[in-house]
């Protein structure tokens, strides 16, 4: 028993400090030759923004469209009872700021684009392409996980704004079409309690949840063993892994700007 734990603990140990490594590695790349030379150039860049961003608007627009609705049904029974309805628009517009909107679009992302990047990176690992980068000396970090860390980074902070306003959109159609709220009045309660700094938290929560999805992925995708079946491993141990850190950064990140002053 005492054998397993220990074993467990330094598998752990030895995933994170690889999961470091990558980190230092992508960090180093983007410092110092990004643009230079001639990998990555800065179309893969715009590929990948395209693939993990564009491509994903619909599916994020919707999904925090729709918890826009439930939110705004679900606390306006409540509300109801106290007479305080019109407050539907704040409370909808700040919980989908802070909170709703950057972690579903985060695991929005992590489920299409990670599991995507996995499974690619990894299939490119098992068919010894990447060994073939190594032999023509590109290094694989700079070619393959610097792109998609940069894309990541810009595009899921893009994906929250617009799911902030897809889901203050749909309390809207809630809040003036079911509870019969004037439109001017529920956009003028609406930002009337929403603060600068409901939007960055989420925004930061933005960053973060993008650094954590391109790290899992490509790490999992490069260290993918077993051929078909490791590929289908490495693609869903990144989906799940992504899924967990996502929820613990955002506890992390709501714990410390809810004791702090900033």
């Amino acid at each position: 028993m005492v054998s397993r734990i220990g074993k467990a603990v330094i598998e752990y140990l030895e995933w994170g400090k690889g999961v470091g490594a990558l980190l230092s590695g992508i960090v180093y790349w983007i410092v110092f030759g990004p643009f230079k030379g001639k990998f990555p150039r800065r179309r893969y860049i715009f590929q990948q923004m395209v693939f993990a961003g564009l491509r994903s608007v619909l599916l994020v627009f919707f999904v925090d469209f729709f918890t826009g609705i439930v939110l705004a049904m679900q606390t306006a029974y409540q509300l109801e009872k106290m007479g305080a309805v019109i407050y539907v628009a704040s409370l909808v517009a700040v919980s989908m700021c802070r909170e709703l909107s950057p972690v579903l679009t985060g695991l929005v992302v992590a489920g299409r684009a990670g599991s995507a990047i996995a499974a690619e990176l990894g299939t490119m690992k098992v068919t010894e392409q990447v060994e073939a980068l190594d032999t023509m000396s590109i290094n694989p970090v700079r070619f393959l996980c610097v792109s998609r860390f940069l894309a990541l980074l810009l595009m899921v902070p893009c994906l929250v704004i617009l799911g902030n306003l897809s889901g203050i959109l749909g309390g809207f159609i809630v809040g003036t079409g079911s509870l019969h709220i004037n439109p001017d009045l529920y956009m003028q309660t609406t930002f009337k309690h929403l603060e600068i700094k409901d939007v960055y938290t989420g925004l930061i929560k933005a960053v973060v949840f993008g650094m954590i999805i391109a790290l899992i992925a490509c790490f999992e995708g490069l260290n993918t063993k077993g051929g078909a079946e490791g590929v289908g491993r490495a693609t869903t141990r990144s989906v799940v892994i992504s899924f967990i850190l996502i929820i613990l950064a955002d506890c992390v990140i709501t714990a410390f700007f809810y004791f702090s002053k900033i």
